[in-house]
């Protein structure tokens, strides 16, 4: 699993993001959106390490709201979380960042929808279906990535926490898994919306990079 990147999101104290940081995740996220309890209010964050990209997560927003928000936080990505059209996605690409489409996970979903942002996007993440864009705390059956058969990789998302850990190592080994390029945790590791538990995403790690 050494290869597999490690995105801990919906940050939102600076001290937080300094303790949180220290574990060095590849990806950090901070929620732009004023109806989740994450919500990012913070004029600036602390220094992050060079390894960490730092990403923006927008639902629904316009292309001049995530373009300050670029400016003001020095965003490397942007995770669109609502129902970002093709076009929309190609001009967010246009200013600099790498770009995360989420689509939401059930049963039924139809995979076909995925082709038309293949060539505008640089992953997709997926997510629980459910009441809230993410941020839910529940996972979707994984087994059903098996009918996933685009080249784009895709970040696993979802109420994935520690109890997971084994199921989610049997799956990375499955050919559902071969274009999984990361992991995305938030509110299971959560002392409080937007609080994270520095010993608990700890453990995670170790026992997600071990063999």
């Amino acid at each position: 699993m050494k290869n597999i990147k490690l995105k801990i999101c919906g940050m939102k104290d600076s001290e937080n993001i300094t303790e949180i940081s220290t574990l060095q995740p590849d990806y950090l996220g901070l929620i732009f959106w004023e109806n989740s309890k994450r919500n990012m209010t913070l004029d600036a964050i602390p220094e992050l390490s060079e390894t960490t990209k730092k990403v923006g997560v927008f639902v629904d927003a316009s292309i001049q709201e995530i373009a300050a928000k670029i400016n003001q936080y020095q965003l490397d990505v942007i995770q669109l979380h609502g129902n970002e059209s093709v076009i929309f996605c190609k001009n967010v690409k246009k200013l600099g960042v790498e770009v995360i489409k989420v689509f939401s996970m059930d049963s039924t979903f139809n995979f076909s929808k995925l082709k038309e942002y293949v060539f505008t996007v640089d992953y997709f993440l997926f997510d629980t279906k459910g009441k809230l864009p993410g941020g839910n705390g529940i996972t979707f059956d994984w087994n059903v990535l098996e009918n996933y058969h685009y080249t784009i990789p895709y970040f696993l998302s979802g109420g994935i926490g520690n109890t997971e850990i084994d199921g989610l190592k049997e799956f990375l080994k499955s050919s559902a898994a071969n274009k999984c390029y990361g992991i995305d945790v938030n509110s299971r590791f959560e002392k409080k919306p937007g609080i994270k538990n520095k010993i608990k995403l700890q453990k995670f790690k170790k026992l997600l990079y071990e063999n």
